[in-house]
């Protein structure tokens, strides 16, 4: 998904062992200059070209360093670290130490930075240790490069450790170790600090700020990052972003895009993580409209060639049903990144289009290198394509031609593609002989399988791991009582209604939402409550007359109730992606499309109906429900009944 604003990338961690070599003999150097043996240690470093990268013209040490002043050699430094130029920096330091410039507080902190740029912590946390007067710089060069990098915690250690020094904390240390507690959740210390921030000033900064949001939003704290947001006067567009990112990555899909709208009505420009985010929103939350909105706005503010901005509107074009739209902007991108294949490849796959999203992987790896995400697409077309042996195919295609370990992931894919095939014990002793370990996802998959072909024993087994996995989920145990009703064992499924109750677990509500005119209109199960609730049901009933008439008759397998068989029609007549397709019927043009997202998988009996709903009122109905897309047209559904 393309809903998070990302801001740096991990780097590789250190280190060799001839470097920790190399810098024990510094720190020597720094505690004894006047030694004859620290001064020949030094001028063996100094006269040292070890590193065949480093003896390049813009990496040699520059000639005539004596008598610089210090604002030279911060200068050399500086084009040293943004060079990471180690090889050169080790030499100049071994001049400083020699020149009795070894504890030059300014200098050492340009050192240290040098060696946090070049990955060799423990050595500028050496260097760090043994300097007596150390100013705020030198302290957070050393907390960045542990809030970014890790340990963590030695971030939050060394903020602590700062200020019982008397060191004040400014912008920047507040923004580094709030970035350490985002990275370990920890909530508390994050507020130990905001606390901080408020009696020293600081929190009105918009650089802090945006730093604080971000804790809190990583924290699950969404509110509390609001009440942070609501207090900055002059917002810039960071702070926006922080806030806009803040609900994507909690699930605020709405309050992201009302958060949106008010920040262009403040006339605050958007950039392309603002577009991207939000975006990213909509397509999440299938909100058409609004992500077309988006399109135009972006178009309007200048990004039309912008490939991240192309690509966030792929994947809500795909998302929303439209997928030749999607593939168009595909086609335009100027450079194809792996997540822009990744895109279009999930998108295709989650339409059913499995062709399509293989032609495209094919055409991908002569351009670009997939990664697991792609594999996760491209089992993923498979499993909805019922392609079975092209999926184990691709399967060890990813660990033997591409050197890709397999996550839960890539098994849920194909557990869930063997099972559906009925193989279910070869599904099971794949889970049995993963490299990693079996998650609710891939035992999911399994009791799906188990479902579909009612398997019990299985079944059975399935369940028993999930409910150590997630106890608390009521879908499992539905889906069990769902497959013991399959084949007449109400004994079972007496059993589990007795525990979920017990364990005071609610079946999950079925809910199902149409946009017509701009608005949200969501149903629920036997709903109501709408305005047009009457014509919907009158609706309902003269579509129903009409599917009888072509041959439809309700199965009410999944209606385990202990009721008679006429309110168990009743019950699977009315569930929640009907009523959203009958109040589309009346709210919307004839033979006009429907776009219907369900939180739940469609059940087998709606499937059937849709399909004869499509045919006799002679629309395309696109459902979008837990799984899939359902595109039902003519009588037909995409998936071949087949999900």
């Amino acid at each position: 998904m393309l809903i998070r604003v990302q801001v740096t990338t991990k780097l590789k961690r250190w280190t060799l062992s001839h470097d920790k070599l190399m810098f024990s003999s510094l720190t020597t150097i720094v505690d004894s200059d006047s030694s004859s043996n620290s001064r020949h240690q030094c001028q063996s470093l100094y006269h040292s070209r070890t590193t065949p990268t480093m003896t390049t013209h813009h990496h040699r040490l520059p000639p005539n360093l004596t008598n610089r002043s210090r604002l030279d050699y911060q200068h050399i430094l500086k084009t040293f670290i943004a060079r990471r130029a180690i090889q050169p920096g080790r030499q100049l330091h071994a001049h400083l130490c020699l020149n009795g410039l070894g504890n030059d507080t300014i200098l050492c902190g340009k050192l240290v930075d040098l060696y946090c740029s070049c990955n060799q912590v423990s050595n500028a946390h050496l260097l760090f240790d043994r300097i007596s007067k150390r100013n705020v710089f030198l302290w957070n060069v050393l907390i960045c490069e542990y809030a970014w990098n890790g340990p963590y915690n030695a971030a939050i250690s060394l903020y602590y450790e700062m200020i019982n020094n008397g060191i004040f904390p400014n912008n920047y240390t507040f923004t580094y170790v709030l970035k350490a507690c985002s990275n370990l959740s920890a909530i508390d210390v994050g507020r130990n600090v905001h606390d901080h921030m408020v009696r020293t000033g600081w929190e009105m900064d918009v650089f802090v700020g945006a730093s604080l949001i971000n804790m809190y939003a990583k924290c699950g704290n969404v509110s509390n990052a609001r009440q942070v947001f609501d207090k900055i006067i002059q917002r810039d567009v960071v702070i926006w972003n922080s806030m806009l990112a803040a609900y994507a990555q909690n699930n605020h899909l709405e309050d992201c895009l009302v958060l949106c709208s008010e920040m262009a009505s403040k006339m605050v420009r958007p950039i392309v993580a603002t577009l991207v985010t939000t975006i990213s929103a909509a397509a999440s939350m299938a909100a058409f409209p609004q992500g077309r909105e988006l399109h135009g706005y972006s178009w309007r503010q200048g990004f039309y060639f912008q490939d991240k901005v192309k690509t966030a509107l792929v994947d809500m074009y795909a998302k929303s049903g439209y997928v030749k739209v999607a593939i168009n902007l595909f086609n335009q991108l100027s450079e194809k990144r792996i997540a822009s294949w990744n895109v279009m490849i999930t998108g295709y796959a989650m339409h059913g289009h499995a062709t399509e999203a293989l032609n495209l992987f094919e055409k991908m790896t002569c351009e670009a290198n997939p990664d697991h995400i792609t594999f996760v697409g491209v089992l993923s077309a498979c499993n909805h394509g019922g392609l079975l042996e092209k999926g184990r195919e691709y399967f060890e295609s990813m660990i033997h031609n591409y050197k890709i370990q397999p996550t839960v992931q890539h098994y849920s894919c194909i557990v869930d593609l063997i099972g559906h095939y009925g193989r279910l014990d070869e599904a099971y002793n794949m889970i049995k002989n993963m490299s990693v370990s079996p998650d609710a996802g891939v035992w999911g998959a399994l009791l799906h399988s188990c479902k579909f072909h009612g398997n019990i024993e299985l079944g059975e087994l399935a369940l028993e791991k999930l409910t150590e996995l997630e106890p608390d989920e009521p879908g499992n145990y539905v889906i069990m009582s769902n497959i013991y009703a399959q084949v007449g064992r109400y004994s079972g499924v007496e059993k589990l209604r007795e525990l979920m109750t017990k364990r005071e677990l609610k079946k999950d509500v079925a809910c199902s939402w149409i946009e017509v005119n701009n608005k949200i209109n969501a149903f629920l199960s036997g709903d109501t409550s709408h305005p047009l609730s009457d014509e919907i049901d009158a609706e309902l009933k003269r579509v129903e007359k009409l599917m009888s008439e072509a041959g439809y008759v309700p199965n009410t397998t999944p209606v385990f109730h202990d009721v008679e068989d006429d309110e168990k029609m009743g019950m699977v007549c009315r569930h929640s992606e009907r009523l959203a397709i009958a109040f589309g019927l009346i709210s919307t043009p004839p033979q006009s499309r429907l776009l219907i997202t369900k939180n739940l998988r469609v059940c087998e009996d709606c499937h059937v109906a849709i399909k004869f709903i499509s045919k006799i009122t002679k629309r395309e109905i696109v459902c979008r429900d837990l799984n899939r897309y359902h595109h039902f047209k003519d009588g037909v559904c995409s998936c071949g009944d087949y999900w």
